[in-house]
């Protein structure tokens, strides 16, 4: 599952909840919070780029994610990633700072 800022492009016929009502309503943040309740998480993917141009965000996000595995590549191979997998589901809202994207890997819960 990915978690997206309004700014990042989404494959083609990807399925896609857009929870975007407005710049900045709603926020990565808070959808990634009410998601980690409910998903069991294994991995997580981000850009690398955050951690120099969000930091904000970017230590918001791993407080959220404390036992994750967080794997940091640069966004032009994140959004290669995003094109290969076949598997994947968008939720994007209207975050409106840079590198505001993750993608989840589900794991079982069992």
């Amino acid at each position: 599952m990915v978690i997206s800022d309004c700014g990042l492009p989404i494959p083609r016929n990807a399925e896609v909840v857009d929870l975007a009502l407005s710049e900045d309503i709603s926020r990565f943040l808070y959808e990634l919070r009410v998601i980690l309740e409910e998903f069991h998480t294994e991995e997580a993917i981000i850009a690398k780029e955050i951690l120099e141009m969000n930091t904000s965000v970017y230590d918001q996000m791993v407080s959220l994610l404390p036992k994750i595995k967080l794997i940091k590549i640069a966004l032009d191979d994140l959004k290669k990633v995003l094109n290969e997998l076949n598997n994947i589901t968008f939720v994007r809202n209207g975050e409106a700072t840079p590198y505001a994207n993750i993608i989840l890997i589900s794991g079982v819960t069992f």
